[in-house]
Formats: structure tokens, C-alpha cells, sequence
């Protein structure tokens, strides 16, 4: 057989054939494709997408190879905190999707009507109401660990030369049960720091980066004002404050000098494009310790594709990325 069945898929990176898939209910649908479940292969979900033929195989390609290069308890770590493609699955000669895992069952919550739903940052950044009272809330402690926890996923993505680009409250679960931890969604969107991505992408409204002379083009500086955006949404309680407005965190969640620390870095994020602070700033201000090196670090060259025949695959038109939206079954 040509193409390796699921388990060597999963073990060695190489694709899987999406006629061996034993493919079973729908997970979630977005903009850019479709999720569904395996049967006989608990907490594994296939992600198709709608518009194979615009596919980057190189670069989900290059995706999979990074993670199984990772010294182990490296790999275990993003595995357990981000839904990262575990392999491509091909259709013939075309790349259709690929293979991740199912979020934590601890990231997701029950409505009233019984309906479980992703625990994603949103709601860390409204109040509790009614509706969402199913969601175990995190007590000041917790929500400066949560954010301890998400600041240092996106350091070590940063560090290992990657760029996030859709950086929002959409593709970040959470969790306090049993300890404050994070998952980050929709991987396939990045890529190392100057390749194409896996599809084309937009930014989530009211997540851009305003001084970007890229526009909606991913980059490590627009992931970091992006990112200041999601701390300060998330210490502020705030949907919509912004790096150039006043930063109030919710009453007892920093001492005086961690939060001068913080306000500091807050307003860095506020410079120009190329100046923004890095993830290490941010996560020495939060914890309140030594001195904060606000210049921007030097991400290392981007790697030529794995398979320059997958290239070919990307016309460089593909479709505006959404996210897709997970649910466990009622």
C-alpha cells in the first residue's frame, strides 16, 4: 500500500488516505472547512477542507514535520495545549486535510439545555451571565495563571521560528479543572516566519493589527500586538481595549509593581510596527520579576518547503480562514 494506514500515519508524519478514513459524525464547520470524528479512534478528528485544489500541502507538510522533530517532552507539552496537524490526509495526488486531536474534555462546558460548547477566551473577557453560568470561572490567581500559561504557548511558538497570524478570543480554549491551562485552535493556520501559509487568512474583526503595513499578513510583531490585545482583554475584563487606551485589570489581580510593570509593556504594545515587546517581557511583567527587555527578538530563516510538488497545490487565491467551532457530542 502506497499510503500508510492511520496508526504509521500518526507514528512517522507520512499522509493518510482519506479512502482508509472510517469517518464518522460531524464535529464543527467554519469558513475554511469541515471537522469530523473517527470511528474506533476516540478523541482523533478529521479536518477537510471545502476548497482542496487551493491548499498549501508543503507547508501543512512542513506543519507536521516541525512537531515530530521536537524532543519529546517538547512535543507531548504542544500536544497537549494546541490541536496540531498530526498528519496530512491526501485524496490521490491532492491534499484534502489533515489529522489532529479532539480539544480536552475539561475545555468545554454544558448549557442548560444540555448542549456541551468549547470554553473559549471570550469568555474570559464578559462578565458571567445567565446563559454561561455552566462555566467554572477562574478566581484572580487562576486568570493571571491562564494568562501566564498563554503567553508562554505563544513565546515557545515564536522561539521555534513560527508565526501564529488569526491570534483572537476564537481559537484559545481554557480551562481551571484541575489547574488553570490553555489550548490554542485552528494550527493549520501557521506557518513559519516568511512561507506561505496552509490557506490564505483574514483577521478576526477587531483582533488586526492597525499599524501592520502588511495589512491582514501574518507576522511575529502582529502576533505580539495581537497578543497584548488578548492580555489586556483578559486582565480588563474588556472586549474592546486597545494598546493607546488605559489599562485597568479587574480589582486585586496585580499588586502595585507587577502592575506598573504590566501597564509598561501595555503601552510598548502601543509603538510602532516592529517595535512591539516580545512574549518574555510580557511574562516577566506578569510574574513580577527582574527587568523587562522590550527589544523585539530575531526570529530564525524560514526553511524551504518539505515538497516543492506541494507548492504547486497553492494558487495563492484561497478563501478567507475561519474558525471552526468544535462540539462534543449532547
Amino acid at each position: 500500500m502506497s499510503v500508510p494506514d492511520i496508526a504509521t500515519a500518526l507514528a512517522t508524519g507520512g499522509d493518510a488516505d482519506l479512502a482508509l478514513l472510517p469517518l464518522g459524525d460531524e464535529a464543527g464547520r467554519g469558513g475554511q472547512g469541515r471537522v469530523q470524528r473517527l470511528v474506533g479512534y476516540p478523541g482523533l478528528l478529521f479536518k477537510r477542507y471545502l476548497e482542496a485544489g487551493r491548499v498549501n500541502g508543503g507547508a501543512l507538510t512542513a506543519l507536521v514535520a516541525l512537531r515530530l522533530g521536537l524532543p519529546q517532552a517538547d512535543r507531548e507539552r504542544l500536544d497537549a495545549q494546541a490541536a496540531w496537524p498530526l498528519c496530512r490526509v491526501t485524496d490521490g495526488p491532492r491534499c484534502v486535510g489533515f489529522l489532529m486531536r479532539e480539544a480536552p474534555p475539561a475545555m468545554t462546558w454544558q448549557t442548560a439545555a444540555g448542549t456541551r460548547k468549547l470554553t473559549e477566551a471570550q469568555y474570559l473577557l464578559y462578565p458571567e451571565k445567565s446563559a454561561t453560568q455552566g462555566i467554572v470561572r477562574p478566581d484572580a490567581e487562576q486568570r493571571t495563571a491562564l494568562l501566564l500559561e498563554l503567553v508562554g504557548l505563544i513565546d515557545r511558538l515564536h522561539r521555534w521560528g513560527l508565526v501564529i497570524g488569526d491570534l483572537s478570543h476564537a481559537n484559545v480554549l481554557w480551562t481551571v479543572r484541575p489547574e488553570p491551562a490553555v489550548h490554542l485552535l485552528d494550527c493549520d493556520g501557521i506557518r513559519r516566519v516568511g512561507a506561505a501559509p496552509v490557506l490564505e487568512q483574514a483577521d478576526t474583526p477587531n483582533w488586526a493589527d492597525p499599524r501592520s503595513p502588511h495589512g491582514s499578513a501574518a507576522s511575529v510583531d502582529s502576533d505580539r500586538y495581537k497578543a497584548a490585545l488578548l492580555i489586556g482583554r483578559i486582565l480588563a475584563q474588556d472586549p474592546y481595549v486597545a494598546p493607546g487606551a488605559r489599562l485597568e485589570p479587574l480589582p486585586g489581580l496585580l499588586a502595585d509593581r507587577p502592575l506598573a510593570m504590566v501597564r509598561r509593556v501595555w503601552e510598548q504594545a502601543d509603538g510602532p510596527y516592529g517595535s512591539r515587546p516580545d512574549l518574555t517581557a510580557w511574562l516577566l511583567a506578569l510574574g513580577g520579576r527582574g527587568s523587562i527587555p522590550l527589544a523585539p527578538g530575531v526570529p530564525p530563516p524560514p526553511p524551504r518547503p518539505a515538497r516543492p510538488e506541494d507548492e504547486r497545490l497553492f494558487d495563492g487565491r484561497g478563501p478567507a480562514r475561519g474558525s471552526i467551532r468544535l462540539k462534543r457530542p449532547g
